[in-house]
């Protein structure tokens, strides 16, 4: 019953940081594509389809931590399997 060919349902909601609640191991052993209004970002920290944003980090501040701070981009989001 085990079928290695498929791929778990990508949710709505999603993000690379592993200490986010959002965040599913087993989604990122596959390469995972996202589009925002049409064009390829190969960037994005975190993204919801429903809400209609993605996270990208910031290419020079950083939070106290030394993390890079996440800009929010608004649009339609459709994220696929590469």
């Amino acid at each position: 019953m085990n079928d290695t060919k498929s791929l778990p349902d990508l949710p709505d909601r999603l993000s690379s940081n592993t200490k986010s609640p959002h965040h599913v191991e087993e989604i990122f052993e596959h390469n995972i594509g996202i589009l925002l209004n049409g064009k390829e970002r190969t960037n994005v920290e975190e993204y919801c389809i429903s809400e209609g944003w993605v996270k990208i980090p910031s290419p020079k501040a950083l939070d106290r931590r030394g993390q890079p701070l996440l800009i929010t981009l608004k649009g339609v989001v459709e994220a696929f399997y590469s």
